[in-house]
């Protein structure tokens, strides 16, 4: 049974850095793209960063390049999202995501604010 777990969202000021997580089970995650995506107040939900399979390919939207980065941990079946430079517009529940076996599964969504 695919699940996907979120953790490590919180309060932080601007310019400060989090570290997200997400513990995969199911399947192993060298073998799916797994992707973070997050949705603000009042707003779609938006990718954020995504994580191919096998080659380990990083894509960040504009707005987070330079700011994020997106790896994974093959041994724990870990994704993580670490989150530098955060600014009030990051502030957003933010969800993992995979498509496998033909369906999609989202995490819980864990919050995250930057405000002073």
């Amino acid at each position: 049974q695919v699940q996907l777990v979120e953790s490590g969202g919180g309060l932080v000021e601007p310019g400060g850095s989090l570290t997200l997580s997400c513990a995969v089970s199911g399947f192993p995650v060298v073998n799916a793209d797994i992707g973070w995506f997050r949705q603000a107040p009042g707003k779609e939900r938006e990718g954020v960063s995504c994580i191919s399979g096998h080659e380990a390919i990083r894509s960040y939207v504009d707005s987070v390049k330079g700011r994020f980065t997106i790896s994974r941990d093959n041994a724990k079946n870990m994704v993580y999202l670490q989150m530098n430079d955060l600014k009030p517009e990051d502030t957003a529940v933010y969800y993992c995501y995979v498509h496998v076996g033909y369906r999609d599964y989202w995490g819980q969504g864990t919050q995250v604010t930057v405000s002073s």
